[in-house]
């Protein structure tokens, strides 16, 4: 995915690039990054982020670093590294140089810590978390020192020394910066810098047992990468003045520049990685690329293209000021728009009918027939695909009827005595249906109209067109029909439990019948199943032997139609 060179979201962002470009700031350099922490697979809202940092970084010739910023390693793996990266390069960008580590630059991190320590601007204190909370104070309320705050240099720097060497058991104390305790803004009052974590870091081992926070380490790391534009979502926007007022105390190699944008809100969505990560543990979803998660390994199994993820990040405004709502229809949307254009045809029976074409052998000489049919209406380039045509075929269920008072307009498929188009094939005409012992049709008996392959007949006028497949020599299939995961705009904003509006219809399997030519469909191959909608082949379990297909929507938005 690459950032349209012809369509380009104006927003306040991509401004205030242009005019420090003009004013020859950072020497004309626009350096980005992409900091994700490597707790989780990438979601919606990262997707969005990407677009935003490499998409800059592109447009004005700069270059955007990946950087995982790994502090936490209680919550953090290599798979998730794996994945962000896969996810980024699927997404169509790529960082520069090699990807980088908040841990790569913990001794750096350390020695600044001291500086903080020398300029007494830190200190170690000993309150416990809860001692810590109630001296923090309110929004409303300002806060009161710590006792610990009056230790001198030499003492601090020998409790730091101590914390480093593992001394001290996690949770006895931590590092703290000497702001203000009344500040109105609550992150600059003694934010935390270092804490004691006694566990094995997934990139540095052993070697450390305390950890910077994300404050501290955030503006340190951009200012080594020498970024120039560190774009952040709004909830940061309070802690700015932290990341400034570490950036003009330590003796940093460059300035850089924090900004905010509103992050993207989706209803019927949850993009908490902490419910995400439930929702895994719980085992509601298969897993982090579960189809009907938000994260970009979902999106992409479930058939969503970075094309059209690109379109949709491309469709909202970029605010400085609030948070963008956005109904999850304007990314089906776009998710139907490129696969209209982009999507071969296929035909495949979900509710499978059988119908025997009892003239077969007067009209077609007893032999079976092969009929081409375009893989796409409007792109010629995509050519034809060959469908056998034998005497036997199945239909959708939901295609036939025995009642014959329908209106043409009510019902534009097939109905004992009237004629109906078979897809790409002859015309045929219904005359007699088989029922079970329940009184359900199981078999349709019809006859084609000869001379009727591709081509009107005088004097017949079929109802309408309907799909169709072999039923001797198409290829049964597996579909997991997937929808929305929630069935509530906002499963996550009021008083009840998020996980109280699953959506309990979200997920189901059936088994198909489908044309024969689906079997060489490679993984991740979208098709439009004619009439049916968008589907694709499952990335890890679709093969010739055994096709799997997820749905990936439908042809149009039904879900207003459903609530």
């Amino acid at each position: 995915m690459s950032q349209s060179e012809t369509s380009h979201s104006t927003n306040f962002l991509r401004a205030i690039v242009q005019q420090d470009i003009a004013d020859n700031k950072n020497d004309g350099k626009v350096v980005t990054r992409f900091p994700p922490e490597p707790n989780g697979y990438l979601h919606i809202g990262h997707a969005r982020s990407i677009w935003l940092n490499f998409g800059l970084a592109k447009e004005f010739g700069g270059e955007c670093n990946l950087r995982f910023d790994d502090t936490n390693p209680e919550k953090e793996s290599q798979e998730f590294i794996e994945a962000i990266k896969e996810d980024v390069t699927w997404l169509g960008y790529q960082w520069a140089d090699e990807p980088k580590f908040a841990s790569s630059y913990f001794d750096q991190l350390h020695e600044w810590a001291i500086c903080l320590i020398k300029t007494g601007d830190a200190y170690v204190c000993d309150l416990s978390a809860e001692q810590a909370s109630e001296y923090r104070g309110w929004a409303t309320k300002p806060g009161k020192e710590s006792p610990f705050r009056v230790r001198t240099v030499d003492e601090n720097l020998s409790l730091f020394e101590k914390m480093t060497a593992g001394d001290f058991d996690e949770g006895h104390c931590v590092l703290r910066a000497k702001i203000d305790m009344s500040s109105p803004n609550m992150n600059l009052r003694d934010p935390i810098l270092y804490r004691i974590r006694k566990i094995t870091h997934h990139q540095t081992g052993d070697k450390w047992c305390i950890y910077p926070s994300y404050d501290f380490a955030h503006g340190q790391e951009d200012a080594i990468e020498g970024v120039t534009h560190s774009v952040c979502t709004l909830e940061f926007q309070a802690h700015r003045p932290l990341y400034e007022w570490l950036l003009a105390r330590l003796p940093v190699p460059s300035q850089p520049r924090q900004y905010e944008f509103g992050r993207l809100n989706l209803n019927y969505t949850v993009t908490s990685k902490r419910k995400l990560k439930q929702l895994v543990d719980d085992q509601v979803v298969s897993g982090w690329d579960d189809p009907r998660m938000p994260t970009v390994a979902g999106m992409r199994r479930r058939g969503f293209t970075a094309r059209a993820i690109e379109r949709f990040c491309d469709m909202i405004p970029v605010s400085g000021k609030g948070n963008s709502d956005i109904d999850v229809a304007q990314l089906e949307h776009a998710i139907r728009d490129d696969l209209n254009e982009q999507a071969p045809r296929a035909m495949c029976v979900m509710d499978p009918l059988k119908v025997t074409i009892t003239n077969m052998a007067d009209a077609a000489s007893g032999a079976d027939e092969w009929v081409n049919a375009a893989c796409h209406p409007n792109r010629p380039e995509l050519g034809e695909r060959e469908l056998p045509f034998t005497s036997e075929i199945y239909i959708d269920r939901s295609d036939f009827t025995e009642d014959t008072s329908l209106s043409r307009k009510k019902f534009k498929r097939l109905v004992l005595g009237e004629w109906v188009r078979l897809r790409g094939a002859y015309i045929i005409q219904a005359h007699e249906v088989l029922k079970d012992e329940q009184g359900s049709p199981i078999e349709v008996l019809a006859t084609l109209v000869p001379e009727s392959l591709g081509e009107n007949v005088e004097g017949i006028k079929p109802r309408g067109v309907i799909h169709w497949v072999s039923a001797t020599k198409g290829v049964e299939a597996e579909v997991r029909l997937y929808d929305r995961l929630f069935n509530h705009p906002n499963p996550d904003g009021g008083d009840e439990d998020f996980m109280a509006h699953i959506n309990p219809d979200s997920y189901k399997v059936i088994s198909v019948m489908m044309e024969p030519s689906l079997v060489n469909a490679k993984p991740e191959q979208s098709f439009q199943f004619e009439r049916e909608g968008y589907f694709v082949a499952d990335r890890h379990d679709h093969t010739a032997e055994r096709p799997v297909f997820n749905k990936t929507i439908g042809l149009r938005d039904v879900w207003g139609a459903k609530q």
